[in-house]
């Protein structure tokens, strides 16, 4: 559908320069020729030259040739709001109707000396301006966030807002380019309606120039099993659609859509996550005993990570100005803290320093990671039968890269399913033995785009790809950069304007 109404809008564009070109003396080919014809426009009306070279620059030049053909149509008398609004959107329709119209005429340079902006239209035009660079900074440059949970911390906390930068990946280009300016996926308060149309659907791009995701990034990302969710609250990406309809529903998703509203996102608009990339394409990433590796070695581990750690006591309790002058928690609350009631054994969500102020203490036989090893079904790949994995026992797992093939097997597909079907867009089956994908026999598939796992710095707080697996190319955002404002109960002054490491 995208490219239907693509191919007919520059069809039209063109035919209706090519009735413009006539009534304003111009040889009528020359509307056919690209960027010529917005040279002649530029020639015509006395714009100044380095308009026509500044469409060349991605995506802005778009907008550039819509105001040099903006100004083109003024001299035909087409001086209205609506006017100019029918030729952005409507191009195919405008621009033929007035090229062929015999009311529309050629009134050149002599025709915009009596044409005066209203104040209305001079605030109209000042505002379209600033929602079109608005609009551009925020898609291909640079972006606000807010960290909305505590799986990074105390890397990054509970209202940090961040600076996101589209530019360090690649800016990439809308695959729904037809959105309401400034929100991601609804309307500001209609939950239940999409912020954008889906008329028009590209496929994936970046723009060139950019760099490789660096293994320990801290990277924005939509993530992958965003694509449907239950459109009620506390679901959305918090507990998510596939895993409703496999614990819940056994995988019946028509009584899963008949009991609860679902809406389904394009991958360009599924919510957005931020983790540490831990893993890039080709890297093996495995966890033992809560403790990560990536190709057999120790992980980096940020200095402001927390993890849960069990700490035994001799039987004499941690003082509450202790926990909270020294690590900076409550006793009271338990998702920091919890204590088993003989009060020898502590839970703790803990940074490696405040570990190791725990550990000085007198009163303290044992401290230990809490590993969480109880092998189950949530998480990735969701096949126990073949990886019998837990939380803190995980892997090995080798990260797709483009390029590389694989074999598959009964043994592996829980892997790599939902990867090739989903991600990248194939018909997979299963027929007398053999993998069918699009139709042919094969028990071989080559990437196409390269994957990541992504973790939060807070292990045992954090829905990450040990939960949902990979993270497609295709759903980078971009690369958090810097804290510039931090609020809890007023201003955290100590963090603004902090960069992210």
């Amino acid at each position: 559908m995208g490219w239907i109404l693509f191919i007919i809008g520059t069809i039209g564009w063109h035919i209706g320069v090519y009735g413009l070109f006539k009534k304003a003396g111009i040889a009528s080919w020359k509307a056919f020729v690209p960027f010529y014809n917005t040279w002649c426009m530029v020639e015509v009306t006395g714009i100044k030259k380095v308009w026509f070279w500044l469409q060349f620059i991605p995506i802005l030049g778009q907008f550039v040739t819509i105001w040099i053909t903006i100004i083109f149509v003024m001299h035909f008398g087409q001086f209205t709001l609506l006017q100019h609004a029918a030729l952005v959107f409507l191009p195919f329709i405008y621009l033929p109707y007035i090229g062929f119209s015999k009311d529309v005429r050629w009134g050149g340079k002599e025709v915009m000396k009596h044409y005066k902006k209203s104040a209305a239209r001079e605030w109209v035009d000042a505002a379209v301006f600033a929602v079109v660079a608005a609009t551009l900074i925020r898609t291909f440059i640079f972006e606000a966030y807010t960290i909305p949970s505590e799986s990074m911390e105390k890397t990054l906390l509970i209202n940090d807002f961040l600076f996101v930068s589209k530019w360090s990946y690649g800016a990439r280009l809308p695959a729904t380019p037809l959105s309401f300016p400034f929100v991601h996926n609804t309307m500001p308060g209609m939950p239940t309606t999409p912020s954008y149309l889906k008329w028009i659907e590209l496929p994936y791009k970046r723009l060139p120039g950019y760099t490789s995701i660096k293994r320990n990034d801290v990277v924005v990302f939509n993530v992958p099993a965003g694509d449907t969710i239950i459109n009620l609250e506390g679901y959305g990406s918090k507990i998510l659609y596939y895993d409703v309809l496999r614990e819940q529903f056994n995988g019946n998703r028509d009584a899963l859509n008949a009991t609860y509203p679902v809406i389904v996102h394009p991958f360009d608009k599924t919510d957005n996550y931020i983790k540490r990339c831990v893993g890039v394409p080709g890297d093996v990433i495995q966890n033992k005993e809560g403790v990560l590796y990536v190709n057999n070695q120790p992980a980096f581990v940020a200095p402001a990570s927390q993890i849960d750690y069990m700490v035994e006591t001799n039987g004499t309790i941690f003082s509450p100005q202790f926990l909270q002058d020294s690590l900076d928690m409550d006793i009271e609350n338990n998702d920091q803290v919890q204590v088993d009631a003989s009060q020898k054994i502590y839970y703790m969500n803990l940074t490696p320093e405040k570990a190791a102020i725990v550990k000085r203490q007198p009163n303290v036989k044992s401290i230990s990671i809490y590993a969480l090893t109880d092998v189950t079904t949530h998480t990735f790949p969701f096949d126990t039968a073949n990886f019998r994995w837990s939380l803190d026992n995980y892997g090995p797992l080798q990260i797709p890269k483009a390029g590389a093939t694989i074999t598959l097997t009964p043994q592996n597909i829980a892997l790599y399913e939902r990867l090739i079907t989903t991600y990248e867009h194939n018909k997979l089956e299963y027929a007398n033995g053999s993998y069918v994908i699009n139709g042919k026999p094969t028990n071989n598939y080559t990437f196409k785009y390269n994957y990541y796992w992504m973790m939060g710095d807070n292990r045992h707080r954090s829905q990450d790809s040990r939960f949902w697996g990979f993270v497609p190319e295709t759903h980078i955002v971009g690369k958090a950069s810097l804290i510039w404002f931090s609020w809890d109960k007023g201003p955290r002054w100590n963090r603004l304007f902090k960069s992210i490491h």
